[in-house]
């Protein structure tokens, strides 16, 4: 079981600094909100090894991990404990209880529609145009059923295909690389201030 600590006790090591902390939850959610020095490296794609090994000298030294409630980062400290890794904290009540507590955070950017909600959207419209457009040209059903298939692809396979082809559009690549207003400017996935 993972080692847990609360916001009121992670708070005086906060105000000291010198701390690691990552935060495992969505991009969409690390830019609206998240807490002053957190590190953001969403969950799906989180590499215990290659984490630990970026820390260098300070490997020895306890790694917090924050989400939304807590109940990621407790799936994250088990991420590194198999990794072998086990000084691992997960701060319980996560973000939420964060910011309850009056610690410091950051609100910044925040896309009108999160990238999941572009891809219904996107699907819904396909689907609508290509019946309607089906009506004159019997090829747009093409269009229909490329829309399912590369949906029902995205969830047999539990792929994040159409996550990574719509991040790479211009609306939401722009801001994959900037930090959230306030933050330091000490680069893409972070935010110590």
């Amino acid at each position: 079981m993972p080692t847990r600590i609360t916001v009121e006790q992670f708070a005086p090591i906060s105000r000291q600094g010198g701390f690691d902390l990552i935060d495992v939850r969505t991009p969409d959610e690390f830019y609206e909100l998240h807490a002053v020095g957190a590190l953001m490296m969403p969950l799906d794609g989180l590499n215990p090894r290659a984490i630990m090994e970026s820390r260098g000298e300070r490997d020895a030294e306890p790694l917090y991990i924050i989400c939304r409630s807590g109940s990621r980062s407790i799936l994250a400290c088990g991420l590194f404990e198999k990794a072998g890794f086990t000084n691992v904290i997960s701060i319980e009540g996560g973000t939420q209880a964060w910011q309850a507590a009056g610690l410091p955070v950051n609100r910044g950017l925040r896309r009108p529609i999160s990238i999941d909600r572009q891809i219904r959207l996107t699907a819904g419209l396909c689907t609508c145009l290509g019946s309607i457009a089906a009506a004159w040209q019997p090829w747009c059903l093409l269009l229909l059923g490329l829309t399912g298939a590369a949906m029902a692809w995205a969830a047999w396979k539990n792929s994040r295909f159409l996550v990574r082809i719509f991040a790479k559009l211009p609306w939401n690549a722009g801001r994959a690389g900037q930090l959230p207003a306030g933050c330091g400017g000490c680069g893409p996935a972070s935010c110590h201030e």
